[in-house]
């Protein structure tokens, strides 16, 4: 009898610890589908340095990388939803199903724990180029005198390319390069015309007078930008989306589960150690978590599907 009573005592003490309990005596682990020393890789080392002390929790990152994204992403998919393993997302993770990459959908297989990050996506022109604002571009682009680049196919940048084609009627040819440097080489030379590139690759030549920015998707004014216009506030083309870092854990993760991480990611972006090693990759602090992150993956994917379907982008494009 008195056995009965002390686990039974013993399994309402659990129940009572809630969240905390599943994991202070188990490994979190963090899959990065991107390879090390890449941004998702960095930023996700720090969270789990900042979690592991703050937290006194064991927390470590995988990287699986390949298949643009999909192996690693796929593989948190099937893991056991117990809180334990999480994934270290970008925007590819909800392109990925817009193009037929992957056998996961971002809403069914996933649950939302916290965006953390974020950084401007950038239209840039040589600084020497008679292309002084966006509008110019169009009209050029409009003469048959502009080719775009970027980073992809089928990325961020490249939707981002297609959603100004698209809203301005443009027949502009499109190149894609490995990554924005290459494509961003290819700018200097004179084989194109503009690059919409990532922030953290460009900023250095923004600000060294190489380059001109002349618009970023973002939803508002980027302060390290003075004077680059959102491309919403051009009245040219609506569309707002920064490159974003963000975690997702396995569908039927439970909630309490949810929360804890939640919380000790939230916490760790906190801490003034953080901030800096952000910066140091052109990176913001963007933190939102649970159904706000939700509502935000949800919008994405909506407004990636449709612009994949309207500008025909297929993986190899």
């Amino acid at each position: 009898m008195n056995r009965t009573i002390a686990a039974s005592l013993t399994a309402i003490a659990l129940a009572i610890s809630g969240g905390a309990a599943w994991a202070q005596s188990k490994t979190v682990k963090i899959v990065v589908p991107y390879t090390p020393g890449s941004g998702p890789d960095i930023t996700s080392r720090l969270m789990a340095e900042q979690i592991s002390k703050l937290q006194g929790v064991s927390m470590v990152v995988e990287n699986r990388p390949g298949a643009g994204t999909v192996i690693g992403t796929e593989q948190v998919a099937r893991a056991a939803p117990d809180g334990t393993t999480v994934v270290l997302v970008a925007n590819s993770f909800v392109i990925n199903p817009a193009v037929g990459r992957g056998n996961y959908t971002v809403q069914g297989s996933f649950e939302p724990v916290c965006q953390l990050a974020s950084t401007p996506m950038v239209l840039v022109v040589q600084a020497s180029s008679a292309m002084k604002t966006i509008q110019d571009l169009v009209t050029e682009a409009k003469a048959g005198k502009v080719v775009f680049a970027s980073g992809g196919p089928a990325s961020s940048l490249h939707i981002a390319i297609e959603v100004l084609k698209i809203a301005q009627k443009l027949d502009s040819s499109y190149v894609p390069y490995g990554g924005t440097a290459p494509a961003v080489n290819a700018l200097m030379g004179g084989h194109v015309q503009a690059v919409w590139a990532d922030y953290p690759t460009v900023v250095n030549q923004i600000k060294g007078g190489t380059l001109r920015a002349l618009a970023i998707t973002s939803a508002g004014p980027v302060a390290d930008l003075p004077g680059v216009p959102t491309l919403n506030s051009t009245g040219l083309a609506k569309h707002e989306a920064d490159i974003f870092y963000g975690v997702m854990a396995p569908s039927k993760t439970p909630p309490e589960a949810l929360a804890q991480l939640a919380s000790w990611f939230e916490t760790a972006m906190k801490t003034p150690e953080v901030q800096p090693k952000l910066a140091q990759q052109g990176l913001f602090a963007s933190v939102k978590c649970g159904a706000a992150f939700g509502t935000f993956m949800k919008n994405l994917t909506d407004d990636y599907t449709r612009v994949v379907k309207e500008a025909g982008i297929k993986v190899g494009n």
